[in-house]
Protein backbone atom coordinates (compact mmCIF):
# COMPACT_ATOMS: atom_id res chain seq x y z
CA UNK A 1 0.00 0.00 0.00
CA UNK A 2 3.00 2.51 0.97
CA UNK A 3 4.27 1.88 -1.81
CA UNK A 4 1.47 2.69 -4.61
CA UNK A 5 1.19 5.82 -2.71
CA UNK A 6 4.67 6.43 -2.77
CA UNK A 7 4.33 5.69 -6.69
CA UNK A 8 1.61 8.04 -7.28
CA UNK A 9 3.06 10.62 -5.45
CA UNK A 10 5.92 10.45 -7.46
CA UNK A 11 6.04 13.70 -9.22
CA UNK A 12 7.75 12.46 -12.29
CA UNK A 13 4.41 10.01 -12.64
CA UNK A 14 1.98 12.66 -12.11
CA UNK A 15 3.56 14.27 -14.70
CA UNK A 16 3.76 11.85 -17.17
CA UNK A 17 0.32 10.91 -16.32
CA UNK A 18 -1.23 14.58 -16.71
CA UNK A 19 1.01 14.15 -20.11
CA UNK A 20 -0.71 11.20 -21.54
CA UNK A 21 -4.44 11.92 -20.59
CA UNK A 22 -3.58 15.94 -21.49
CA UNK A 23 -2.10 14.21 -24.93
CA UNK A 24 -5.22 11.61 -25.16
CA UNK A 25 -8.17 13.37 -24.63
CA UNK A 26 -7.36 17.27 -24.74
CA UNK A 27 -4.73 17.96 -27.24
CA UNK A 28 -5.83 19.47 -30.45
CA UNK A 29 -4.77 15.82 -32.31
CA UNK A 30 -6.61 13.79 -29.65
CA UNK A 31 -7.90 10.18 -30.04
CA UNK A 32 -11.17 11.35 -31.39
CA UNK A 33 -9.78 13.67 -34.07
CA UNK A 34 -7.54 10.81 -35.22
CA UNK A 35 -10.21 8.09 -35.52
CA UNK A 36 -12.38 11.18 -37.31
CA UNK A 37 -9.03 12.12 -39.66
CA UNK A 38 -8.48 8.38 -40.25
CA UNK A 39 -12.40 7.95 -41.60
CA UNK A 40 -11.64 10.72 -43.62
CA UNK A 41 -8.70 9.80 -45.32
CA UNK A 42 -10.54 6.01 -46.09
CA UNK A 43 -13.64 7.91 -47.62
CA UNK A 44 -10.93 10.04 -49.70
CA UNK A 45 -9.27 7.09 -50.31
CA UNK A 46 -12.38 5.52 -51.94
CA UNK A 47 -12.99 8.46 -53.91
CA UNK A 48 -9.95 8.81 -55.36
CA UNK A 49 -10.16 5.39 -56.49
CA UNK A 50 -13.35 5.46 -57.92
CA UNK A 51 -12.32 8.92 -60.07
CA UNK A 52 -9.36 6.81 -61.73
CA UNK A 53 -11.65 4.23 -62.71
CA UNK A 54 -14.19 6.78 -63.99
CA UNK A 55 -10.94 8.37 -65.66
CA UNK A 56 -9.79 5.43 -67.37
CA UNK A 57 -13.21 4.32 -68.50
CA UNK A 58 -14.05 7.59 -69.99
CA UNK A 59 -10.34 8.00 -71.56
CA UNK A 60 -11.72 4.20 -73.40
CA UNK A 61 -14.76 5.93 -74.03
CA UNK A 62 -13.27 8.90 -75.68
CA UNK A 63 -10.54 6.83 -77.62
CA UNK A 64 -13.75 4.45 -79.07
CA UNK A 65 -15.65 7.29 -80.15
CA UNK A 66 -12.91 8.77 -82.14
CA UNK A 67 -11.95 6.07 -84.19
CA UNK A 68 -15.09 4.51 -84.43
CA UNK A 69 -18.11 5.83 -86.42
CA UNK A 70 -20.64 3.82 -85.80
CA UNK A 71 -19.97 4.17 -81.96
CA UNK A 72 -20.02 7.54 -82.46
CA UNK A 73 -23.44 7.84 -84.01
CA UNK A 74 -24.57 5.38 -81.29
CA UNK A 75 -23.43 7.53 -78.42
CA UNK A 76 -24.91 10.62 -80.19
CA UNK A 77 -28.46 8.96 -80.50
CA UNK A 78 -28.44 7.41 -76.91
CA UNK A 79 -27.06 10.37 -75.23
CA UNK A 80 -28.37 14.07 -77.37
CA UNK A 81 -31.07 12.05 -78.83
CA UNK A 82 -29.98 13.23 -82.47
CA UNK A 83 -31.57 11.55 -85.76
CA UNK A 84 -30.90 11.11 -89.07
CA UNK A 85 -33.33 13.50 -91.52
CA UNK A 86 -35.46 10.72 -92.59
CA UNK A 87 -36.23 9.15 -89.50
CA UNK A 88 -38.51 9.55 -86.71
CA UNK A 89 -37.16 8.98 -82.64
CA UNK A 90 -39.39 8.03 -80.34
CA UNK A 91 -38.60 8.12 -76.43
CA UNK A 92 -39.71 5.51 -74.30
CA UNK A 93 -39.85 6.79 -70.46
CA UNK A 94 -40.46 4.17 -67.93
CA UNK A 95 -42.66 5.12 -64.81
CA UNK A 96 -41.77 3.98 -61.31
CA UNK A 97 -44.18 1.02 -60.47
CA UNK A 98 -46.51 2.43 -58.38
CA UNK A 99 -46.52 1.15 -54.34
CA UNK A 100 -49.23 -1.24 -53.44
CA UNK A 101 -50.92 1.39 -50.39
CA UNK A 102 -53.09 -0.53 -47.94
CA UNK A 103 -56.20 1.70 -46.26
CA UNK A 104 -56.20 0.14 -43.20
Amino acid sequence: MKRTVGIISNKYFLVSAFFVAWMLFFDRNDLFSQYEYRKQLHKLEEERDFYTTETERVKTDLKELTTNQEMLEKFAREKYLMKKDNEDVYVIIKEKEKEKSSFF
